[in-house]
């Protein structure tokens, strides 16, 4: 068993977590799978997290903040905010290779599990994300690349509720889904809805 610094056996152990949960759900998943998997004892999981809830509720936390640092990343070089919303539209956290898994376990919180920590730090995950979008919104309503006819706050909104419905059935693999006849994609709409045809 190799012996790890603490902030990396906790990264180790949400990464393992992660995909264990992804495959098997909240109730399905197990701290002494969890152990087997990390190639540790069980007693160790409890040195970095009091409970598979308190494990959890980390996932969803870490699983945002990676995804407010992928969007700070990837716009830092962008001035633009036509160009700065239209990557964000690009850039659904719920299909990407690096986020899908940890929003599969973000999903089963609303889901499979009845439990008061769980869906507030889902909740703050999902506030922080529209008010991420929303600044976003704001500026590109003050440059008038976005219409200003509904506040940024509820563009945000149909947003993340747009990203979510699609991720919900990437998750499921409706086979089209997104799509129509012409290759036409959601996003291509939203971008040229929002920001017109040039960031389309």
């Amino acid at each position: 068993m190799a012996r790890l610094p603490a902030t990396k056996r906790r990264e180790q152990l949400l990464d393992v977590a992660m995909e264990l949960f992804a495959k098997r759900g909240y109730a399905g998943a197990t701290t002494s799978q969890l152990a087997k998997e990390a190639g540790i004892t069980e007693p160790i999981i409890y040195r970095h997290f009091k409970s598979k809830r308190d494990l959890f509720v980390a996932l969803i936390e870490r699983t945002g903040r990676q995804t407010l640092e992928q969007w700070e990343q990837e716009l830092a070089d962008i001035s633009d905010p036509g160009e700065r919303l239209a990557r964000i539209l690009n850039d659904n956290p719920m299909v990407s290779e690096s986020g899908r898994d940890g929003y599969r376990v973000l999903l089963q919180s609303i889901s499979e599990i009845d439990d008061e920590l769980i869906h507030k730090a889902t909740s703050e995950h999902m506030t922080r994300l529209h008010a991420f979008i929303t600044r976003e919104i704001e500026r590109a309503q003050e440059t008038h690349k976005v219409t200003a006819k509904f506040s940024a706050s509820v563009i945000a909104w149909v947003l993340v509720s747009v990203g979510m419905g699609y991720g919900v059935l990437s998750a499921m693999a409706v086979p089209g889904h997104g799509f129509d006849s012409s290759g036409m994609h959601i996003k291509d709409v939203l971008a040229r809805v929002l920001v017109g045809p040039e960031h389309g």
